[in-house]
């Protein structure tokens, strides 16, 4: 069992930065990856940026070059640093984590970032 703990969400002004927190306690394996997804009112879910494990990480196209993924393994906690944000950013920022060889996947509550003008 897992559980993740997001925060640093809030509202900020287009143009400015927030960074995400997302903290991972319980049962986690050293193979893994957590991902950060949104979701806004009439959209689908959308994968942010993934970061295994091992370091290596995925960006979305529509973030890449503005959101970075980084992770503290000692601390089991994923960070999604957001820089020159748009309004089309706003949306819930949920974190996901899901071990190497398992078919289970957890998701946090979740964390609202508005951006205004």
């Amino acid at each position: 069992q897992v559980q993740l703990v997001e925060s640093g969400g809030g509202l900020v002004q287009a143009g400015g930065s927030l960074r995400l927190s997302c903290a991972a306690s319980g049962s986690i394996f050293r193979l893994n990856t957590m991902a950060w997804y949104r979701q806004a009112p009439g959209k689908q879910r959308e994968l942010v940026a993934s970061i295994t494990s091992g370091g290596i990480t995925n960006t979305a196209n529509s973030v890449k070059g503005r959101f970075t993924i980084s992770k503290d393994n000692t601390k089991n906690t994923v960070h999604l640093q957001m820089n020159s944000l748009k309004l089309g950013d706003a949306a819930v920022y949920c974190c996901w984590y899901s071990s190497s060889c398992s078919l289970a996947v957890y998701w946090g509550q979740g964390t609202q970032v508005t951006v205004s003008s």
